[in-house]
């Protein structure tokens, strides 16, 4: 606590969430450097560790275990990498993890590098505490551009055996448990067309006017959503929603495109197929390829995926969120708008719970920050391990 009774975070977690925020892990950069600073604090203290990496072995995801072997088991989850800063308004240094008035400010420093760094300084007071489950962390890469790393992760479990119990996700809540948010699809659509002059129309496969076509049907699944689908409470838009984001396509005025590409997302309620909704986009671009192969064959519409985060909703009464709402001393829930990992730890049937510090409204801003009040309420959660009653959830 300080002077005014607020919860404040030990010097320990304090600096552990600056040494993670002053390492650049944008997404597009290798996070190497801040998976060796975890693995060599684990290593000396004798902390079995696995790393899965990506293809290039550029990124790599940890995955460590205190008390190898004991029943139930605990993950606490957090992502490395961080989005980008360019072009944002910046008054602070990005990776300066500079501490005013009561705040951390750094990129990461909310999303999610200050669960991350508290939760590696608890490392040698939960060996002392020699607890009777056994207690994982999860730390992954490319969660900012689709989830990637954690997949890795997972499937790396699977074959392992390794069937951890519970999961806390420590995305930025405020400390409030969150029960759900909706997922995150994401589409590249690739049109192929035929150029020619433009005064030679009819010899020609407008790539621009044939993707057009889709994206007004993607503008009219979105009205139809937003029209007709049930509403779920607790969401800051109680629907699925489509939109098309991104669009690229010709090369002049008087050239009928050759080329035309457009990014989609849907941001699917629980419950919701996504890739039934996107199928009804693939039907509308294929109903369009036959008059483009009668002028050329090669002509056509592709579609490559970006992203697939999959929706989570939990149950009140689930163990996790049980755990959680002790932990935080809290008897509200919440749900968040942003995606998160945690729907896929659900997908391998681990009871989960977003619970974090900081507010999302911070992430992925110029000059972002977590209060050292928020950095305080998450030690003090993650101290509350080694109680009794956590060991009665968790231990199953």
């Amino acid at each position: 606590m300080d002077d005014s009774g607020k919860p404040f975070p030990s010097l320990s977690a304090l600096e552990w969430a600056q040494r993670l925020v002053r390492l650049n892990t944008v997404s597009e950069r290798s996070n190497l450097a801040l998976i060796e600073t975890i693995a060599d604090e684990l290593r000396a203290l004798k902390v079995p560790i696995r790393l899965t990496y990506d293809d290039a072995r550029a990124k790599a995801n940890l995955f460590a275990t205190l008390g190898q072997g004991k029943p139930g088991g605990l993950i606490l989850s957090g992502h490395t990498d961080t989005v980008p800063w360019d072009g944002q308004a910046w008054t602070r240094d990005p990776l300066a993890a500079e501490v005013s008035g009561q705040r951390l400010y750094g990129r990461g420093s909310a999303d999610m590098k200050g669960f991350i760094g508290t939760v590696v300084a608890q490392t040698s007071r939960w060996l002392d505490a020699d607890l009777p489950f056994a207690l994982h962390y999860a730390f992954s890469y490319d969660e900012e551009v689709g989830g990637f790393g954690v997949r890795r992760l997972l499937a790396d479990l699977r074959e392992a055996a390794v069937a951890p119990r519970l999961c806390i996700v420590g995305e930025p809540t405020e400390m409030v448990p969150a029960l759900a948010h909706k997922g995150v699809y994401r589409w590249r659509c690739l049109v192929r067309g035929h150029a020619a002059h433009s005064s030679l129309r009819p010899h020609a496969v407008n790539a621009v006017e044939a993707a057009a076509r889709v994206i007004a049907q993607i503008a009219g699944l979105g009205d139809e959503l937003r029209d007709r689908e049930p509403r779920q409470a607790g969401f800051d838009v109680p629907y699925t929603t489509a939109a098309v984001c991104v669009v690229a396509g010709g090369i002049a005025d008087n050239v009928v495109p050759e080329d035309c590409r457009f990014h989609y997302e849907l941001r699917n309620l629980p419950g919701v197929d996504a890739e039934a909704l996107h199928r009804r986009v693939v039907e509308t671009a294929r109903s369009l390829e036959p008059a483009m192969h009668a002028v050329d064959p090669a002509s056509g519409i592709r579609f490559e995926t970006i992203c697939e985060m999959p929706a989570f909703r939990a149950a009140p009464e689930e163990p996790a969120v049980a755990l959680a709402l002790r932990l935080a001393g809290e008897a509200r829930t919440t749900n968040v708008a942003f995606g998160t990992e945690a729907g896929m730890f659900q997908g391998q049937g681990i009871s989960t719970v977003v619970c974090g510090p900081g507010s999302i409204g911070q992430a992925h801003q110029a000059d972002e920050f977590v209060s050292l009040e928020q950095l305080g309420r998450c030690e003090a959660f993650l101290r509350g391990i080694t109680g009794e009653q956590a060991a009665a959830v968790v231990g199953g």
